[in-house]
């Protein structure tokens, strides 16, 4: 079936003129190789389309990338990976882009663990019977608060429901009504878990602790977030649906790169798009920071959404509900997915296995300030060699800090002077060798380097407004205007036709939303192009190892034993 898909593409090169070469398949220009673009890719060539992608960075996959430094791998976007389990639609999307071909995933019996300052902790298990227990023993108290949250949890447990196949607009009867046969009976469960805030529900708990930890089960505060999706997740890893893929980030996107590469599809990279072309209000092609132009019968923007909106297009293209999302939420407070600073350690040796994997530790006023640009007085600390082989030479470990941070103060110092900017990034990397010491006395000795990556850094590399990983939050009041872009205005701009967006700016966060959303732009341009719009998964069968990797970059070779960059 995926023969003929690729016929004529190896013969024709035709992306530099105005027309396509008569008899054969229309061309798709992607802007962005996040998983967005490659996904999109993958679609539009398993429909019969021809595509090229075009990226900025030397790298696939985003803000789903690693990067290295003297042999450790730093490894900077999975936590956990919604769809990692067989038998259900988002595992059918990673199948398609093959995503985890040859690989192992890695489960964990926790979803986190948060400590105090005191040393006082609650871990956070996928099972809701031994989660039951351990509340219960920490806090006889909050039974009735403790035996809802449990007794939702088994609820989700019985439900699949992952909406990733089909775009909202297309979805046939049969699938709706299969949606509404999941729904309808869990109505009020859904309603009330997404309508009761869980700052609200954790500030009913007795216990100081469980106040306070219940906001961190998502590693830090999300803040505004409601019950449903922390119950939605734990549910997805008790059912070891979300967990971490062997090669994680930077081998997700080479799975995916390779898989678009196998389906006759072509990635520029250091290609920096300047301006899409519009004749006659409808997008004809891009030109780059060189000049160059290509062209195309559609657009696909898999980039950031101001800078496609009010950037590559000058904003001649909004409406109501663009100008809502890209010149009102966007600047409001709390609506972005607050930017994070990265602490990656290499250590000499294991890091102490009585630890979980994943601590958020719940720092003093005290310390909390010493957090350079924090926004909330936590430390989450990951001990990333045990998420999947390859991170760290041999006998070495990695671990990975992170904290909420803000982005216009990171902005702010690089801008005013370089040096203040190492410098604070030396700050965190002393606080966290210090941090770390005082809770495994001696380690301080193992560590081979701290290296330190910025909200700042995140916008230098994606492009993504304000440094946010994910952009949109979830349940803020950029929902439901995402949400009606994607289904209501089928992900493109009023207006403009030969046009579409992809990515986390329509679709929302979560790596197998940005995969959905390639797949939605795919089976809407088909309707425009009179292509069918097709899907197989791969069957590619070679164990994933770490040269698949290929070429690591050292992004800003800078860490806090040598300070030689920016």
């Amino acid at each position: 079936m995926a023969t003929d898909t690729t016929l004529r593409k190896e013969t024709v090169d035709d992306w530099g003129s105005r027309e396509r070469t008569p008899g054969t398949p229309p061309r798709v220009i992607v802007i962005g190789a996040g998983v967005a673009g490659l996904s999109t890719g993958c679609y539009a060539q398993m429909s019969g389309a021809r595509t090229r992608i075009f990226e900025k960075h030397v790298l696939p996959g985003g803000c789903c990338t690693a990067w290295s430094r003297d042999g450790y791998l730093f490894d900077y976007c999975i936590e956990w990976l919604i769809g990692t389990a067989p038998g259900n639609d988002a595992h059918q999307v990673w199948r398609e882009l093959g995503a985890l071909d040859g690989k192992t995933v890695t489960n964990f019996e926790l979803f986190n663990k948060v400590e105090d300052e005191h040393g006082r902790s609650v871990t956070f298990y996928n099972d809701p019977d031994r989660l039951e227990a351990h509340l219960l023993a920490l806090s006889p108290a909050d039974a009735p608060l403790i035996r809802a949250f449990t007794r939702d949890l088994r609820r989700f447990i019985d439900i699949e429901l992952y909406p990733f196949l089909t775009a909202p607009a297309l979805r046939t009867v049969r699938e709706r009504a299969a949606t509404l046969r999941t729904v309808l009976p869990a109505f009020r469960l859904f309603w009330r878990t997404a309508a009761t805030p869980m700052h609200v529900f954790a500030d009913k708990f007795q216990d100081p602790l469980l106040r306070r930890a219940f906001r961190n089960i998502f590693f830090q505060d999300p803040e505004g977030f409601p019950l449903l999706p922390y119950l939605f997740n734990m549910a997805a890893a008790h059912h070891l649906n979300a967990g971490f893929p062997q090669g994680g980030s930077l081998g997700l996107s080479r799975s995916v790169e390779n898989r678009y590469l196998g389906l006759g599809g072509e990635v520029t990279y250091r290609a920096r798009t300047e301006k899409i072309l519009v004749e006659n209000d409808r997008a004809i092609g891009i030109e780059l920071r060189n000049g160059r132009r290509y062209f195309a019968e559609h657009i696909v923007s898999a980039c950031d959404g101001r800078t496609t909106v009010h950037g590559l297009l000058d904003g001649r293209y909004t409406s109501p509900r663009i100008d809502k999302l890209y010149n009102d939420l966007i600047e409001r407070p709390g609506t972005l997915f607050p930017a994070v600073v990265s602490a990656f350690v290499g250590l000499r040796g294991d890091f102490d296995p009585g630890e979980a994997h994943s601590t958020t530790h719940l720092l003093t006023d005290e310390d909390g300030r010493r957090l350079p640009g924090a926004l909330q007085n936590s430390l989450v600390v990951q001990a990333r060699s045990r998420y999947s082989d390859g991170f760290a030479p041999p006998g070495r470990s990695v671990l990975h800090c992170t904290y909420f941070s803000d982005y216009a103060y990171w902005k702010e110092l690089r801008t005013r002077s370089r040096r203040e900017y190492r410098g604070r990034k030396h700050e965190v990397a002393d606080f966290v060798r210090t941090f770390l010491e005082h809770r495994h006395p001696g380690i301080n000795d193992r560590i081979d380097l701290v290296d330190i990556a910025s909200p700042a850094t995140t916008h230098r590399y994606t492009g993504n407004h304000n440094g946010s990983i994910l952009a949109w939050k979830a349940f803020s009041d950029a929902d439901d205007v995402a949400a009606r872009l994607v289904g209501k205005d089928r992900m493109r701009l009023p207006g403009l036709s030969g046009f579409s967006m992809a990515g986390q700016w329509v679709g929302m966060g979560g790596l197998i939303r940005a995969a959905s959303t390639g797949r939605f732009a795919v089976q809407y341009l088909c309707r425009e192009l009179g292509l069918e719009f097709r899907a197989w998964e791969s069957e590619g069968t070679e164990p994933w190892h770490p040269g698949m990797l290929g070429e690591l970059p050292q992004l800003d070779r800078w860490s806090a034993r040598e300070d030689t960059g920016s």
